[in-house]
């Protein structure tokens, strides 16, 4: 690999992984913040794509507007789902291992919507994958608390109201919506990239931009949580009490790592083969697990563990990362990543 890829890897795993860390310092203080930390990115990343990618409005884009709504209203929705969850006494590790499904979920849809048929090593990855999400689940509907801060006790009256299972388990319903739109998407990203050639960046922005209205719909909430994060302690800095809002800088460096995350992200797809991509990928979100029970001393047991490796294990087999020698089924008649027939000798 050269330089340029060197160097996006090592975004994606700084940029990503310190992301993680501080959207967990913003949700175990507001659990509530995930509208308020979903707007700030796509803010953020809209700003960029205007300066550097639209010039200013000067460049066209190759993929009409009209296109890009269906994928807009599913991306929208995805990442709003996605950060609400929290909201919903969802810990970051389930978060996390109930995101890795998206090769699950991509492969159902495949099956469903366009009639896919995959060799029997996708087959298994699946089952593994499947099987390790419900464990993680289930261990974790045992251990199941009230994640709202003390301090914002009014602000979380709902959960005095009912059990905290039952606002968890919606909270699951809401990660498996946010799953199934997410599969979707890719579907019809698909589709747009074989109308109109790949325009990553493109999407990127547009995908940021065009969204941004929608938030309207969630500006008392918004303002409200914004609210919360102002009246937060002062950040400290060696010992040394600032003037900005602890919870304001959070959100601040939440929004410069998740650019850092999402271009190098970009660079990375342009650079090198998907399977390339996803192994990185795959690799960073264990990394960004583990910084989440080590740093945050997050509940982990042991069945939390196995439920994992058996997601990360049918991950790394669906891409096929392993010596084929070892797999002979994977050779059988089928389609590889690209979704393209390949015929074995």
């Amino acid at each position: 690999m050269n330089f340029k890829t060197w160097s996006a890897v090592a975004g994606v795993f700084i940029g990503c992984c310190s992301n993680v860390i501080f959207l967990e310092l913003l949700i175990k203080y507001d659990p509530g913040s995930g509208n308020l930390i979903t707007f700030s990115q796509f803010l953020i990343i809209a700003i960029e794509g205007f300066i550097f990618t639209s010039k200013f409005g000067k460049v066209k884009p190759v993929i009409g507007l009209r296109d890009y709504g269906i994928l807009v209203l599913m991306f929208f929705l995805t990442n709003v789902c996605n950060n609400y969850a929290f909201n919903f006494n969802i810990p970051m590790p389930l978060h996390m291992v109930f995101r890795a499904g998206s090769l699950m979920a991509n492969m159902l849809m495949g099956i469903a919507i366009l009639k896919r048929r995959y060799v029997i090593s996708k087959y298994l990855s699946v089952l593994l994958i499947t099987v390790g999400i419900v464990m993680c689940t289930l261990v974790s509907a045992n251990e199941v608390e009230d994640t709202s801060n003390p301090k914002l006790k009014s602000t979380a009256a709902k959960n005095e109201e009912y059990s905290a299972i039952f606002w968890w388990t919606l909270g699951i319903i809401i990660l498996t919506i946010a799953l199934l739109i997410s599969a979707c998407m890719g579907i019809y990203q698909e589709f747009l990239y074989r109308k109109y050639g790949k325009r990553s960046r493109e999407a990127l922005y547009y995908t940021h931009l065009l969204p941004l209205p929608g938030f309207l719909l969630m500006g008392s909430n918004i303002w409200q949580h914004f609210i919360i994060s102002v009246g937060s302690d002062p950040f400290k800095l060696l010992n040394i009490n600032l003037y900005l809002p602890e919870q304001i800088v959070y959100l601040i460096f939440n929004m410069m790592t998740q650019y850092v995350c999402i271009s190098s992200v970009y660079v990375l797809t342009a650079e090198c083969t998907s399977l390339t991509v996803t192994l990185v990928l795959t690799l960073r979100k264990f990394v960004s697990l583990l910084i989440s029970i080590v740093y945050f001393k997050n509940p982990f047991t042991l069945y939390h563990w196995m439920g994992t490796i058996l997601v990360f294990t049918g991950t790394v087999i669906f891409t096929e990362a392993y010596p084929k020698t070892l797999w002979p089924l994977v050779t059988r008649q089928g389609y590889s990543n690209d979704h393209k027939k390949v015929k074995t000798k």
